[in-house]
């Protein structure tokens, strides 16, 4: 058998392992669009955008999809249950050694799971895979007080530049979060090459996206395969109108950056006007994870 062939049966077993996991608990698997008529909001991601019907003297414009999750939101707002699902996905000006136009997604959403229950399903779905190698977690600030000696809670834009300059590290950031985002992906994120699995939660809260703030922190988690990125998870948020916000928030910081920017997708807000049910989900990225457990 050839070594094409050994990986390409290797990829359909870990998918069919991964449906089976979740079939087992009742997740339902569903299929969402992937032309948006909205393009993404989130600052540091980019939509491709496509033309359709142009030969029908017709045109529209439409966005593929940086991921599932806004059209799986909906689903849940209308009383889907458990649900998950294995997708392509697209994102503009990703290229590089583990980063691609184009990739493989696992999205799943958990009806009353916190945060913390569902990275145990994560963990039991990695000994499914046949990753039953230890695994370590620190929130995001005890990881910079081990790997750093940083209290990055309770450091100010002016302690944070003054941090990055001593490590000889660009300071010329608009927004703490960036800053934050730096000192992370040299300091800790290096040393997480350590540990086989490795769950950073508890974000700081400038760094929320979609999840839940608490005080200083977001309910917000990722997981790290031997040093990489492979999972980001939220313990959601549930209204519409704090959705609205960090929408806008994210929009006006694209403006800020010169990016494109698009609207707020109304329907998708007022598909959630009666709430979102409390649940958590994550998205993983199936093609890193592949390669991970391949080593």
């Amino acid at each position: 058998m050839s070594h094409f062939k050994e990986n390409l049966l290797r990829y359909q077993n870990l998918t069919r392992n991964i449906r089976d996991f979740f079939y087992a608990r009742n997740v339902i698997e569903v299929v969402t669009p992937s032309l948006l008529s909205t393009p993404t909001t989130d600052v540091y991601i980019d939509s491709i955008e496509v033309s359709v019907n142009q030969a029908l003297s017709k045109s529209s414009k439409f966005y593929l999809h940086t991921s599932p999750e806004l059209e799986m939101k909906r689903m849940l707002s209308r009383g889907s249950g458990d649900i998950f699902q294995i997708c392509q996905v697209f994102r503009d000006n990703e290229h590089g050694r583990i980063n691609s136009n184009e990739f493989t997604m696992l999205e799943f959403y958990r009806v009353g799971f916190g945060m913390h229950q569902l990275i145990d399903e994560i963990k039991d779905l990695l000994v499914i895979l046949g990753k039953d190698d230890p695994i370590k977690q620190m929130s995001y600030s005890e990881a910079f007080f081990e790997f750093a000696n940083i209290d990055i809670l309770n450091s100010s834009i002016e302690d944070l530049k003054k941090i990055l300059n001593a490590h000889s590290l660009n300071s010329d950031y608009e927004w703490i979060e960036d800053m934050q985002t730096v000192l992370f992906v040299h300091l800790v994120e290096p040393k997480l090459k350590e540990y086989p699995v490795f769950f950073i939660y508890d974000f700081p809260k400038q760094q929320a996206a979609l999840a839940q703030i608490d005080g200083l922190i977001a309910h917000r988690f990722e997981m790290y395969i031997n040093g990489i990125e492979i999972a980001n998870g939220y313990q959601e948020i549930q209204t519409s109108k704090e959705y609205r916000d960090r929408f806008e928030t994210e929009l006006g910081k694209r403006k800020f950056l010169s990016k494109s920017i698009g609207c707020v997708d109304e329907d998708f807000l007022n598909d959630l006007k009666d709430g979102l049910p409390a649940c958590s989900g994550v998205a993983i990225g199936i093609d890193r994870l592949f390669n991970s457990l391949s080593l």
